[in-house]
Parts: structure tokens; sequence; C-alpha cells
């Protein structure tokens, strides 16, 4: 009787009889390192993606939320209580921010270790201020609208790849992948419908969580009209 049950149930698509990867695009059968090699490829070949999240280096916080292309990348940067906006167009890179950014930001921001005098800061308050490529702060600042080099640093998980649970980020149907033991090297989560781009990464070390999503999804990159732009150096007058 109950091998009986048993086989009506299987035969009627009960229990015994789901399959976890029907209606998926198929990389959860495969091998976990398989999985991340894919997810990674198709990553990389993205026209753009949305990054947000926390990223954790060098012992500093950010909380990102940025809008990436092959030319150029916008979005909102914080840290360490301090808001600011990004922009490259190209080679271009602006920057904008409020008074108290410029006040007791300002050398993050390329000034040197003086920061800007309040008179400056106000000045400052709520332009877009153009970074000269040679500044120090350039190759910092720029790295955070780059695709490809935030792609690249981030989505690497590290020791031996295995796979996990399967889950579910954003209403979509996800596989993950651990690095080491327990996930300690990081963690993946790659997406089961469409084509298996990464949706959620858990950076290695507890270093941040930085969701993707927009993928291929195209934006328009214009620079800032000139009269709200500013030429940080040479037309910001020192003091009030």
């Amino acid at each position: 009787m109950c091998a009986g049950l048993a086989a009506t149930l299987t035969a009627c698509g009960g229990e015994g009889g789901k399959d976890p990867d029907a209606g998926t695009n198929g990389v959860g059968k495969l091998p976990a390192a398989k999985i991340e090699s894919k997810a990674r490829t198709v990553a990389g070949s993205a026209a753009a993606v949305r990054l947000s999240g926390k990223l954790v280096t060098k012992g500093r916080t950010y909380t990102l939320d940025m809008r990436l292309k092959e030319d150029g990348g916008t979005g909102q940067v914080s840290t360490q209580g301090s808001t600011f906006e990004l922009l490259r167009v190209g080679k271009d890179l602006y920057l904008k921010a409020d008074a108290g950014f410029w006040a007791h930001e300002g050398n993050e921001a390329g000034k040197g270790s003086q920061g800007a005098s309040g008179g400056a800061a106000h000045k400052l308050d709520d332009k877009y201020v153009k970074v000269p490529s040679g500044d120090p702060s350039y190759r910092r600042l720029t790295g955070f609208t780059d695709k490809k080099v935030l792609l690249d640093g981030l989505l690497g998980l590290h020791g031996e790849i295995a796979a996990g649970d399967r889950g579910e980020v954003g209403g979509v149907r996800t596989i993950r992948v651990l690095g080491g033991k327990g996930g300690e090297g990081g963690s993946l989560d790659v997406s089961l419908e469409g084509r298996p781009y990464p949706l959620r990464l858990q950076r290695a070390g507890r270093a941040g969580v930085i969701r993707l999503a927009d993928w291929n999804k195209d934006f328009t990159l214009t620079a800032p009209d000139k009269d709200h732009v500013l030429d940080y150096g040479r037309q910001i007058p020192e003091g009030p």
C-alpha cells in the first residue's frame, strides 16, 4: 500500500518528483566553480549594472549606490558621516558635496591635508567640482565609477568553491556559491533565471554586502552644465 502511494505521488508530480531546476537557466546543475566562472563572465560582458550596499576596505566602510557602464558612472558614496556624489563621463570626473564635506573632508577630495576654508567650502556647496586627472584623489575616486575595476575587484571568492543553498534575491531565484569553509571566503548569489548574473555578494572577512541589479539596463551619462562646475584649485577663491 505504501509503495503504491509513493508511486502515485511521483507520477502526479508530488514531493518525490520535484525538479529544483525546472524552469531555470540550468546553472544550478553545474559544479560550483563553473557557476562562479559563468557569473563572472556574464558580468564582465554586461553593458551596465547598478551596485548598492556596503564595502569595507582599508578599515573604512563605504556605502555605495552607483550605476555603471563602459564609459563612466554616476551615483552616491557615503563614508564616515560624509556623503558625496560622483559623476564620470569618459575621463572627466566630477564630485558634488555639501559645504560640510568640503570643510571636513577636503583632504579626501584632493586639496591636500588642509581641507577647504569656511568661505571656500561655502562656494563649493552643492556644486560639481571637476577633479584634475593628475590629482592624487582622481584614481581613488574614479575607481568607484569604473565598472570593470569594481567588478573585477569584488566578484572573486577565496578558497575552495562549493555550492550552497538555493534562495531568492529581489524575487529572482538564485543559487549560492561559497568560498572557503562555510563561506569564509565570501559568497555569491547567482541568478537561476535568464542569464546567470551575480545578484548579491558577501565579501570575504565580512567586508561588506553588495547587491547587483539592473544588468544591461542603459542610462544616460551627461556632463553637468558648465555654469554648475567649478575647477577646484583655480576658480575657488581662498577664504570668504
